[in-house]
């Protein structure tokens, strides 16, 4: 018996496989839709952190539920700082029986990936659930 023939086959199997997985891995390109919400409630067992990244990748962060913009210009830093910074956060308010609902506003110009990191530091100083924070349109 003659095994040339298959190997042709599994050849030409193989290429057509080689072709056609690249094109599945590209995706389809999509315009994600402006949704208008309300407003969550606000619960009085909560603390509200609110973490700002400026499009220079600098993080400010605030503590309550109104943005006191001029607080947050005081307290700019690095990714290392704040998940620092939150962690005490976070420990203050389980000491004081209180959850904290940690929220991002990141400029429109500031890459995916930091975001991202952003979350993984968030995560890391013992944050579970994060929002993100965006305009109505």
């Amino acid at each position: 018996m003659n095994a040339v023939p298959y190997i042709d086959v599994m050849l030409v199997l193989l290429v057509i496989f080689m072709v056609t997985a690249p094109m599945i891995n590209q995706g389809v390109k999509v315009d994600l839709p402006k949704v208008s919400s309300e407003a969550l409630p606000q619960d009085n067992n909560n603390q509200v952190l609110t973490i700002s990244i400026k499009a220079d990748k600098t993080y400010y962060w605030n503590l309550g539920s109104e943005v006191d913009t001029d607080k947050q210009m005081d307290k700019a830093m690095t990714l290392p700082q704040l998940t620092a910074a939150v962690t005490k956060i976070v420990a203050a308010g389980r000491d004081a029986g209180k959850q904290t609902q940690v929220f991002i506003r990141g400029d429109k110009t500031v890459d995916y990936g930091s975001v991202m990191g952003t979350m993984g530091g968030l995560q890391k100083a013992g944050v579970g659930n994060v929002g993100l924070i965006t305009e109505a349109p």
